[in-house]
């Protein structure tokens, strides 16, 4: 949003509580917040209207994570914007066969995240082809400062840092060739940016948001550990047994990203948008790690 204020835009952000920004800066005073419950509103059919009701010539949707709530709003605000931006998520082709794979790839989702947000992107394109000023961006790996970034073991387990900062062993699934592709926050603002500043080439498209190339885990593990100048100290267990090490929740989410391993080209959103992403997955990583350490999550 400070990059919307800083390009001229009015701002209104619409979020379910209070809580301050991940990144301060002083463009942040100049956005209009609104607290607005979406679940709630939605239950009671009002939130399309409330949004509606703001005059938005763009809307920028963050957090729709199923169709009918897509269609509340879209219904309306209908004639009534220029431009209407999804966020999406690499997960919604599910495990392409060939790789690097870009938007043409099928879409065969695995898991009801994957799922669902694929059949957001193709009521909104199916919209957008109708006339609706639609378009969708998908990023991979969300994170930077604020968020808990997706760790060597392809979990969210903060500790697997404290283990390679002090130079403990840490346990990687099968061979650790699995792949994870992280984009950094601000990458990812850039990508919403370009897109709102060029409708003609954004509306009815899917775009990939992402670090430039993917990082296998094991790779990640050795380079995590060398900023704290440490050798990473790994060990190769097969999946069935390596399961077994680990909480039944980060068990889940590192066979959630196992199994999806991303590989996305992001040359459509090169060619079309200029978008270049500033961060490789890696110094994404180490970008929030920076953070989280800073505000005492991490003991490094």
């Amino acid at each position: 949003m400070p990059r919307l204020v800083r390009a001229g835009h009015d701002v209104v952000a619409i979020t379910r509580g209070s809580s301050d920004p991940y990144h301060g800066a002083i463009e942040w005073e100049s956005v209009r917040h609104i607290e607005l419950d979406r679940t709630v509103t939605e239950r009671d059919g009002s939130f399309g209207r409330r949004i509606a009701a703001l005059d938005a010539d763009v809307i920028v949707d963050l957090i729709c994570f199923e169709t009918a709530s897509a269609k509340q709003l879209v219904d309306e605000v209908r004639g009534k914007v220029t431009l209407f931006v999804h966020c999406g998520t690499l997960w919604v082709h599910g495990v392409p066969k060939s790789r690097p794979y870009n938007e043409t790839a099928a879409r065969e989702p695995i898991g009801d995240y994957g799922m669902k947000k694929a059949a957001i992107e193709k009521y909104l394109l199916d919209e957008a082809r109708a006339g609706f000023p639609a378009t969708i961006l998908h990023p991979g790996h969300i994170t930077g400062p604020g968020w808990a970034p997706i760790n060597p073991a392809g979990n969210l387990d903060l500790h697997v840092f404290e283990k390679l900062a002090g130079g403990e062993k840490i346990a990687l699934p099968d061979e650790g060739l699995a792949t994870l592709q992280h984009v950094h926050a601000d990458d990812v603002a850039r990508a919403f940016e370009l897109a709102i500043h060029q409708p003609t080439r954004t509306i009815g498209e899917s775009f990939h948001v992402a670090a430039d190339e993917p990082i296998t885990i094991r790779d990640y593990a050795i380079g995590a550990a060398a900023w704290f100048d440490r050798e990473a100290d790994l060990e190769f267990i097969p999946w069935e047994s390596w399961m077994q090490t680990v909480t039944e929740k980060d068990r889940a989410i590192t066979s959630d990203h196992v199994v999806h391993s991303p590989h996305a080209s992001i040359e459509k959103a090169r060619t079309l948008l200029g978008f270049e992403p500033r961060y490789t997955a890696l110094e994404a990583a180490a970008d929030a790690v920076a953070w989280q350490s800073e505000a005492g999550r991490l003991k490094l």
